[in-house]
This record gives C-alpha cells, structure tokens and sequence, in this order.
C-alpha cells in the first residue's frame, strides 16, 4: 500500500516539474529603471509639501537645517531614493494610525468572553 502510494506522489511530482514553463532571468542595469519627468516631479512635489509642513519644518529647524540646506540635500538625491522617499511619505501618519489596535484589543475581548461562556463560567460585571 504505501509503495503503490509513493509511486503515484512521484508520478505527480514528475508531471508537475515537467509542466512547469523554464524561466530565464538576467540583472538589468539602474539606468533601465530610471523615472519618467512627471513621475520624478510628482514625487518632488509631494516630498516639498511634506517639508512645508509646520510641524516637519519646525523639527528641522529644531534640528539646524535651513531651507537652503534641505533642498541642496534634496537635488543630491538619485531618482530611485526620491521615489522610495515620497511612498513613504504616504505611509506615514502623524501620531500613528490608533483604529488597528482598538479593534485589536476588542476581538481579544470578546475571544476571551467566548471561551470563557463555552466553558461554563458567567461574567458578570458590576
């Protein structure tokens, strides 16, 4: 019994790697990759409006950088960081985003009431 079922687990294993399509990669140079000029100017005008910000351009003052220094660091940038910074810049969120775990914390609640009801003890609460 078990020969007869390892012979067919191997029978299908052999369709299954025969079947499957031969894939041929290669590494493509940076240059191929490049940003068109609306991309890259998008993206620079969502990253100066997150710099405009009050809090964000306060924290930088805060922290010695003037205008000037910014937007000189900011040209120094390639287009491929430029991009990565403004998608970022979408995720993050002032103070942080408090629904995911409030509604975490609740399903562990009420797991909890659920099993402690299957189980057979009351909850009461006064």
């Amino acid at each position: 019994m078990l020969k007869l079922f390892l012979v067919w687990y191997l029978a299908a294993a052999m369709f299954v790697i025969g079947i499957a399509p031969r894939v041929e990669a290669a590494f493509s140079p940076s240059e191929a990759l490049g940003l068109s000029g609306t991309v890259k100017a998008a993206d620079l005008e969502k990253i100066r409006v997150a710099l405009e910000e009050k809090v964000v351009a306060q924290r930088l003052s805060d922290l010695g950088y003037s205008a000037e220094e910014i937007m000189a660091r900011l040209s120094g940038l390639s287009d491929g960081q430029i991009h990565s910074f403004a998608q970022r810049l979408d995720e993050a969120k002032v103070g942080g985003d408090g629904v995911g775990i409030v509604i975490a914390i609740l399903l562990v609640i009420v797991l909890v009431l659920v099993i402690l009801r299957l189980a057979g003890h009351r909850v009461v609460v006064k």
